[in-house]
C-alpha cells in the first residue's frame, strides 16, 4: 500500500494576471521506503504540488481547487481542517526548504530552534528538548555539534545550514520527508554529502522522501521513482532506470537530449526551443506540442493527454503522449 496517493490534484495560485493553475490533474503515489523525484523546468508546478501537500501556502493566493492527497492512515489532506493538518506538519509529513535562510529564524540560535521544533509536539522539559536536539545534530553529522546549538544561523555555512534543517525534519521521526531542491544551491562536495544523508535516513529508517529538483543526475543518483512535470501535469512517471534509459515523453526525451553527459559524443547538445505555455491560458491538447519537434496537427487539439502505459512496455511506466508510435530519435 502506498504511503501517499495523489489523485487528480488541481491548486490555482491568483495573481495580478488572472488565476494560474499551476496543479493541474497530477497524480502519483508515493510507496513506503522509496524516494521518488520529481523533475522539470523551472515554473513547471513541482514545487507547487509538494506544498499542496501540506498547504504550505504564503497568503491566500493559493488554494485546492479538485483533487485528493490522501496519507495512509490519516485520510484526505486536501480536505482536513487547518488545525488537524497542523498536526501532520512535522509529525507524520515534513518538508525541507530549498533556501534554509527562510526557513530558519536569523534572530534565534540553532539549538533553540531544533528544540522548539521538537517541545511544539512532545511534552519534554527544555533540558530534554535541547539534549534530543544536540543529538539531532550528530545524526546529521554537523561537526562540533555541542558549539553549533549556540550558533545563530549566518555563522554557518550553506551546507550546515541546509544540514540543521534536516535535523528539523527528522526531529520527529515522520513518515514522509519533502525535500524541495534542497541542494541547489550547494556546491558539488556540500551537495553529494546532503544527497548521502538523506539516502542514510532512508535506508536506516524506511523514511519514504519526495525529492523535487530540476538535475536529472541528481535524480539518478538518488530515487527510485519518478515523476517528469511541465505546465503543470505529469508528462511521465515510471521507475528512474525505465525513465532515464528509455524515455518515452518527446519532453522527457528533449530533457535528456539537452544535458551534458547525456548524448554520445557525436552528437550535439539540443537546447528546448521556444518557452513553457502560460498556465493562465494554456494550449488545447498537449502543452508541450508548440516546442515538441515530433508535433502532429492532433497534438494541440482536445483535452490534455492523460498517462496511459505503452504496448509492450512496464505497465508501470506511464507517459501523456497521444502519438501511437514516438521516434527513437528526436532530430
Amino acid at each position: 500500500m502506498s504511503i501517499l496517493s495523489i489523485r487528480n490534484l488541481q491548486t490555482e495560485f491568483r495573481g495580478p494576471a488572472g488565476i494560474a493553475r499551476a496543479v493541474d490533474g497530477v497524480s502519483f503515489d508515493v510507496n513506503p521506503g522509496e524516494i521518488f523525484g520529481i523533475v522539470g523546468e523551472s515554473g513547471c508546478g513541482k514545487s507547487a504540488t509538494c506544498r499542496s501537500i501540506l498547504r504550505l501556502f504564503a497568503g491566500a493566493t493559493a488554494r485546492i481547487v479538485g483533487g485528493e492527497v490522501i496519507l495512509e492512515g490519516t485520510g484526505d489532506l486536501a480536505q482536513m481542517r487547518e488545525s488537524d493538518l497542523a498536526r501532520v506538519r512535522g509529525r507524520e509529513v515534513a518538508f525541507i526548504f530549498q533556501d534554509p535562510l527562510t526557513a530558519l529564524n536569523p534572530t534565534m540560535r540553532i539549538g533553540k530552534q531544533v528544540a522548539e521544533v521538537i517541545r511544539r509536539h512532545r511534552k519534554v522539559s527544555r533540558t530534554e528538548a535541547r539534549e534530543a536536539a544536540l543529538q539531532l545534530l550528530r545524526d546529521v553529522h554537523i561537526t562540533s555539534p555541542e558549539r553549533r546549538l549556540d550558533a545563530f544561523p549566518h555563522e554557518l555555512s550553506g551546507g550546515l545550514r541546509q544540514r540543521v534543517v534536516i535535523a528539523m525534519a527528522l526531529a520527529l521521526q515522520p513518515r514522509l520527508i519533502i525535500a524541495d531542491e534542497p541542494t541547489t544551491a550547494l556546491d558539488v562536495t556540500v551537495q553529494d554529502q546532503i544527497l548521502r544523508l538523506l539516502k542514510e535516513r532512508r535506508d536506516g529508517t524506511g523514511t519514504s522522501i519526495i525529492f523535487i529538483t530540476h538535475d536529472l543526475g541528481v535524480v539518478s543518483q538518488i530515487c527510485d521513482r519518478m515523476a517528469v512535470m511541465y505546465a503543470g501535469r505529469v508528462v511521465e512517471t515510471g521507475s528512474v532506470r525505465q525513465v532515464l534509459d528509455h524515455p518515452s515523453h518527446p519532453y522527457t526525451r528533449a530533457l535528456l537530449d539537452a544535458l551534458p553527459g547525456q548524448v554520445s559524443r557525436d552528437r550535439d547538445l539540443t537546447p528546448i526551443e521556444g518557452s513553457p505555455p502560460s498556465l493562465i491560458t494554456p494550449p488545447s491538447g498537449c502543452r508541450f506540442a508548440p516546442r515538441c519537434r515530433v508535433a502532429r496537427p492532433c497534438c494541440a487539439q482536445g483535452a490534455a493527454p492523460v498517462l496511459k502505459p505503452r504496448s509492450g512496455v512496464s505497465a508501470d511506466h506511464l507517459d501523456a503522449c497521444i502519438l501511437t508510435e514516438v521516434p527513437d530519435a528526436i532530430a
